[in-house]
């Protein structure tokens, strides 16, 4: 047998409790991770942090990703068995979503469709949820009784194939403790991330730094300067 995970969230942003607001549901962000340690985790929602506008197919990354902006965290993980075949289904459906990740949306609309038991489908759009519950869906597994599109966050902290292994701080999960610590730096290396920042806008290479913007520090600051580095790369390069 194999192991997947689901994973809801809760950030504390003010959109997540405006949601709360209707929902009156402790979590409003569900994802699929495909093993215990939470290296593969994937839904819809946020491509960037500061934009709860922008959203899609995501990977969720929690050194570089929305969860890092946000160390407070609130989550519940729930553990579900599988055969292997069911299990290998999953990753061909999660690796079609990677390969195409620019043709998919988030739902917006569909989100309005839930709380009036109403189904809203947008061709190649999805929630986090109705994502979530049609991975499973497409793969053999049956947790609800309605569409994938009315499947809100809350309906997985019910469904009784689910067993809840964990719940607390995202970032005091025993597994992910072991691979991230948010308080590895105690006073941030501002002058270390200004030449960092300078050379990945010059040479291009985005994928090796060192340090990022987390765990409390000024975000409308880092926003400031990665324009003002991006706009004085563009004109140097032309």
């Amino acid at each position: 047998m194999k192991e997947v995970y689901i994973l809801l969230t809760d950030t504390g942003t003010t959109l997540n409790r405006t949601i709360k607001l209707v929902t009156h549901a402790p979590y409003n962000h569900a994802s699929i991770a495909l093993d215990k340690e939470l290296n593969e985790v994937f839904s819809f929602g946020r491509k960037q942090p500061i934009n709860p506008l922008y959203g899609g197919f995501v990977q969720e990354d929690f050194v570089k990703g929305t969860f890092s902006w946000y160390p407070e965290t609130t989550c519940a993980i729930y553990k579900l068995e599988v055969n292997e075949r069911i299990y290998n289904k999953m990753l061909r459906l999660i690796a079609a979503f990677k390969k195409n990740r620019k043709w998919y949306y988030y739902n917006f609309i569909g989100l309005f469709g839930v709380p009036i038991n109403h189904p809203i489908e947008v061709p190649s759009s999805y929630f986090c949820s109705q994502f979530v519950a049609e991975i499973l869906r497409r793969s053999g597994i049956k947790l609800f009784n309605k569409p994938s599109s009315l499947v809100s966050p809350n309906d997985f902290r019910s469904a009784n194939k689910l067993d809840l292994v964990y719940e607390g701080k995202i970032y005091d999960y025993p597994e992910l403790k072991l691979s991230y610590n948010p308080k590895k730096y105690n006073s941030f290396p501002f002058r270390k991330y200004v030449a960092q920042q300078i050379k990945a806008a010059f040479d291009g290479n985005s994928d090796e730094r060192e340090y990022y913007f987390r765990d409390g520090f000024v975000k409308p600051k880092k926003i400031l300067f990665e324009r003002k580095i991006r706009d004085a790369s563009s004109i140097i390069k032309k």
